[in-house]
Order: structure tokens, then C-alpha cells, then sequence
């Protein structure tokens, strides 16, 4: 049974609260220990609290996921983890997370409190609301990147949420396409939203989400805040990362009915894992060259 529930908590999914060291990064602060130490705590607390969603959401869903070829295999759908156990456990999660949070930081805790109070919104109401129910999903990863700016004290960016969101909203709607697709002719008896999207109608909400990023990004690399902020009008030359990691995850949804799972495709998948973590590379060394020039010669 605790391995179940440890199934059940999803621990692999806990790699989307890692964008919370996002402010950490884009706010120049990344090697200040102290805060790095915030951030460490912030993705825990997150990542407790994310647990009791996936919890809450699967008891929710538990006759649903039985009839889904994948889903069934879920702890609490397969009957691996009783639903009495799974409810204690996400009180148990969710209450102290929120204990916690607020015992160090009211900002961050606030922030914290409101991304499950929008889940329960979602997984017991918003789920059946189309459109609504990827906005929210989006929502889920602001919270994130505001949590990130709160717990180290600093003012979150206008362009880090816009993209997020976006970028967000583009992985949601994929993930509906790919429900649509794999759960041809009875995708409404497992999510019933799904009877309101079409492939077409998703395909244009994925085209204009696409380069609705895409601009954002490519905007914020040559704002002049941004230009001022890190002394350099050399992050335009990393949108290509951003075009192919797209490209990439667009190639996986039409062409390999994939992208159902945005967590699973980002780990298993090297094309994408190699092209983010160059990202990241390539970003790090634009913003932090001087400190870098710094740090080697001394």
C-alpha cells in the first residue's frame, strides 16, 4: 500500500514545479544560496501539495479512469490503494502543505492556498467546462512562477507569466487533442468535456497558442527591459530552441499520437530533453556571462 499511494501521489509529475526556479534564474539571483535554499522549499511544498491534487482528482474520476486503456492502471482505479486511505492522505497533504507555507512566508502560502482551491474548481466543476478547463490547467503553472517570485521576495515578470501561461495553454490543448484522438468514439463517456472539442476546432486553438508563444518570447528577448536588465540583446539568438521544441512536440502530437502526457514526453523523449536543457544552458551563460567571467578568475 505505501507504494501505491507513492504511485498514486505521482511523483514524476513533480518535474512541472521546477519551472518555479524560474524568477530565481530570470532575476539574476542564481547563485545566491540563501534564496536557492527558498526555492528548494518552495518546490517541495508544491510538489506535496500537487500530490493532493492528483489524489483528489482521481477519487473524483476513479469510475471514469476504469474505463480508460491507460488509466485503469492508476492506483485508486485498479484497487491498489483503497479510496479511504487516498482522502486521508490528501487532507494530510494539502492541509499541511498549506500549514507549512504559511509558517514561512504569507505571500508564497496565499499563492500556494489559491492553487488548490483553483484545482478543486477544476476537478469538480471547470473539468466540464470547455475551453475553461485547459485555461485552468494553464493557470495552475502561474501560480507556480508567482510562488517562485514570492518566496524569494521579487517582483514576478510580466513576460515569465505571459509566456507561461501560454506555453501552458499550448500543452493543454495538445493533451486534449490527444485524449480526442485515442479515445475515438467514446472520449465523452471517459472526460464528457471532450464532447464539445474536435481535432479541427483544437488544431486552431494549438495555431494560434503557437505563435501566440512564439511572439511573446521573441518580443521579451528584445524589449529594452530586457536588453537593460542583463546587458545583453544576445537572447534573440536562443528562439530557435524555443521553434524546435515546439515544432518537436507538435511532430509528436500529429504524427506520433503522443503529447497526452507533457511530463512523460519531456522525460523520454531526447529531441526535447536535449533542446531544454541547452535552452537553459545557452540562457544562463547570456545573463550571467560577467559573474561566470568573475567567477573563473578568481
Amino acid at each position: 500500500m505505501p507504494f501505491a499511494l507513492l504511485r498514486a501521489m505521482r511523483p514524476k509529475q513533480w518535474i512541472k514545479n521546477l519551472i518555479i526556479a524560474g524568477p530565481i534564474i530570470f532575476s539574476l539571483n542564481l547563485f545566491d544560496i540563501d534564496k536557492l535554499l527558498w526555492v528548494g522549499v518552495a518546490i517541495g511544498l508544491f510538489s506535496l501539495a500537487a500530490s493532493s491534487v492528483y489524489l483528489i482528482n482521481d477519487i473524483a474520476d476513479i469510475e471514469k479512469d476504469r474505463l480508460h486503456p491507460t488509466k485503469k492502471n492508476r492506483p485508486l482505479a485498479s484497487g491498489a490503494l483503497p479510496v479511504p486511505v487516498g482522502i486521508v492522505a490528501a487532507i494530510i497533504l494539502s492541509l499541511g502543505s498549506i500549514a507549512v507555507s504559511f509558517s514561512l512566508n504569507i505571500p508564497f502560502a496565499v499563492v500556494l492556498t489559491l492553487y488548490l482551491i483553483s484545482n478543486l474548481a477544476y476537478s469538480f466543476v471547470l473539468k466540464h467546462v470547455v475551453i475553461l478547463d485547459a485555461m485552468f490547467l494553464a493557470l495552475g503553472f502561474v501560480f507556480r512562477v508567482l510562488a517562485g517570485s514570492y518566496i524569494i521576495a521579487v517582483p514576478a515578470s510580466e513576460w515569465i507569466i505571459m509566456c507561461t501561461f501560454l506555453l501552458a495553454l499550448f500543452l493543454g490543448f495538445a493533451k486534449r487533442r490527444h485524449e480526442l484522438v485515442l479515445l475515438t468514439g467514446s472520449a465523452e463517456n471517459h472526460r464528457k468535456v471532450l464532447e464539445h472539442y474536435s481535432p479541427y476546432f483544437l488544431d486552431q486553438m494549438i495555431m494560434i497558442v503557437t505563435a501566440a508563444t512564439v511572439m511573446s518570447y521573441a518580443l521579451y528577448t528584445v524589449s529594452p527591459h530586457t536588453v537593460e536588465q542583463f546587458g545583453t540583446n544576445h537572447l534573440i539568438y536562443t528562439i530557435p530552441f524555443v521553434l524546435y521544441g515546439i515544432f518537436r512536440y507538435l511532430y509528436l502530437v500529429h504524427q506520433k499520437e503522443s503529447g497526452g502526457n507533457p511530463t512523460k514526453v519531456f522525460l523520454t523523449d531526447k529531441p526535447i530533453l536535449i533542446d531544454v536543457v541547452l535552452w537553459m544552458v545557452v540562457v544562463v551563460l547570456m545573463i550571467y556571462s560577467d559573474r561566470l567571467i568573475a567567477l573563473l578568475g578568481a
